[in-house]
């Protein structure tokens, strides 16, 4: 089994960095899709649009956030196993596009498929 790591949309693609998939439901702010150099745009298993508001990046509300994205990614249990088969083969990088590099949505997801 390969590694999860998490990236910023934002910084350079490697070729170490596996697989490529945004976990945003909104696409970055000045990043063009050749830039991105993703392999999968999964929106499907970013928070819900509502959370994804509530939440607002405060770093205050980051705990209730882990909750609340669990219970979301709860019934994406298919996507999380397909998610999980890929790291089978080849490391997968979770990209965001927050500024905050410790309270965000590919950190709690790295989390949560680590678990399975």
């Amino acid at each position: 089994m390969k590694r999860i790591i998490i990236k910023r949309v934002y910084e350079k693609a490697s070729n170490q960095d596996g697989y490529r998939m945004l976990v945003d439901r909104l696409w970055p702010r000045g990043v063009s899709k050749e830039d991105a150099k993703l392999d999968e745009w999964n929106k499907d298993i970013a928070p819900s649009a509502e959370l994804r508001k509530w939440f607002d990046h405060r770093e205050e509300r980051f705990k209730e956030f882990i909750t609340r994205y669990k219970k979301e990614l709860h019934d994406k249990k298919n996507e999380l196993k397909r998610l999980k088969k890929i790291t089978d083969k080849h490391q997968l990088c979770l990209l965001y596009g927050a500024k905050d590099e410790k309270n965000n949505q590919a950190v709690v997801l790295k989390l949560v498929l680590d678990s399975l």
